[in-house]
């Protein structure tokens, strides 16, 4: 007897199925605790559903859906004030405001969905599909008409199981990288890092080194968090309106939401000079991987002691010292990152505008959508 694949969508955690976690398959970011953050301190701008697929009943896949509303943001980044912004905020705010993500917009990586190993993925990703044919209904029987669906992030190996007729018709394209960095099995500690650098970069290492004297960092603990909370939102504020594109704003009570239930999986750090806390990082463990996350800094420090670069020697060492195997660094700054050792991994996504004619020109539109970074990749290693 052929299977039946079915899906239901769930808008709260306390709903899912007992064996959510087992078929999340380890992936920190569908675990039911990482969904219960977004459930309590997703951005205003954003809903979230969380989908089960099902094989004769037996949960085998889950998912996770975010719906945009870009109309509801005040600014989609100020960095740069030219005429192609102003274009691409136009396309937004009229042709492309209410986006539906099957995936997860606040990170890079495939974090949309995990099926189990024995499960036929094509079927799956059918069950998949129509589930994201019901959300776009829903949404339209709430007087909210969803104009951009879109599956992202993924790797080569990972896109190429959309590649079956339920998404032929799908524009493909590919996104600015994730900088991935490699920890080498040979690698103990962050001394083994240092050593493996050239010349010019062991300099570099030096010198930021050098220039954060007077700087302290603590680890900060969820009380250190609510104590520190109007700082470090505006802190994490500053560096995020001043991004080239922004889809969201976090909420203030985000981080201290993320400690609370994920604790000691959820590191924060502080940059203190004189108890005053000038920036922040965070990092998420995720198996052997260490997936940064969002970070916050007074820009007039930053400069001046080269506190974001320290940052990233801080993460690289940590993560080294723990025996991680590899850091996601995400696709913002690429260059810089790219000085640290992180190497530039190819992302794939799939995209499908409801109107007919627009989504028949979308690989047009998709060029004013997405910001074109142009940056020079480096090689720190000897």
């Amino acid at each position: 007897m052929k299977p039946l694949f079915s899906f239901r969508i769930y808008t709260q955690t306390a709903q899912l199925p007992d064996k959510w976690n087992d078929v999340a398959a380890h992936n920190v970011f569908l675990s039911r605790d990482y969904l219960f953050v977004l459930e309590q301190s997703a951005p205003a701008n954003m809903v979230c559903h969380y989908i089960g697929i099902f094989e004769n009943d037996q949960l085998v896949g889950v998912a996770l859906s975010q719906f945009l509303d870009l109309n509801a943001l005040a600014s989609f980044g100020e960095r740069d004030k030219c005429i192609k912004s102003a274009v691409r905020n136009f396309l937004f705010k009229k042709l492309s405001s209410n986006v539906l993500v099957i995936g997860n917009n606040m990170l890079t990586g495939q974090n949309a969905f995990s099926v189990l190993e024995s499960t036929n993925t094509d079927a799956a990703l059918k069950a998949l599909k129509m589930a994201c044919k019901k959300l776009i209904a829903d949404f339209k029987s709430k007087g909210i008409k969803i104009h951009i669906t879109t599956y992202k992030d993924f790797l080569e190996a990972d896109i190429q199981k959309f590649a079956t007729p339920d998404f032929a018709s799908i524009f493909q394209f590919s996104t600015q990288p994730n900088m991935h960095f490699d920890i080498p099995e040979q690698w103990q500690s962050e001394q083994d890092y240092i050593d493996a650098l050239s010349k010019k970069y062991r300099d570099q290492y030096k010198r930021a080194r050098k220039k954060a004297t007077g700087i302290v960092k603590r680890k900060m603990s969820l009380s250190d968090v609510i104590a520190h909370e109007d700082t470090i939102y505006n802190l994490y504020y500053h560096v995020a309106q001043n991004a080239p594109f922004n889809t969201f704003f976090l909420n203030k009570n985000h981080f201290r939401i993320f400690k609370e239930v994920l604790q000691d999986t959820f590191l924060f750090y502080g940059y203190f000079i004189d108890d005053k806390l000038i920036g922040f990082n965070t990092l998420i463990k995720n198996g052997n991987t260490m997936d940064t996350y969002f970070l916050g800094y007074d820009e007039s420090i930053q400069r001046d002691k080269m506190l974001y670069l320290n940052m990233l020697y801080d993460m690289i060492g940590y993560s080294i010292n723990k025996g991680y195997s590899e850091i996601i660094f995400a696709r913002t700054a690429l260059e810089i990152k790219s000085s640290v050792g992180a190497k530039p991994q190819k992302m794939y996504g799939l995209m499908e505008h409801s109107n007919p004619i627009i989504n028949k020109n979308i690989a047009q539109l998709f060029g004013y959508l997405e910001p074109e970074t142009i940056w020079q990749e480096r090689n720190p290693f000897k």
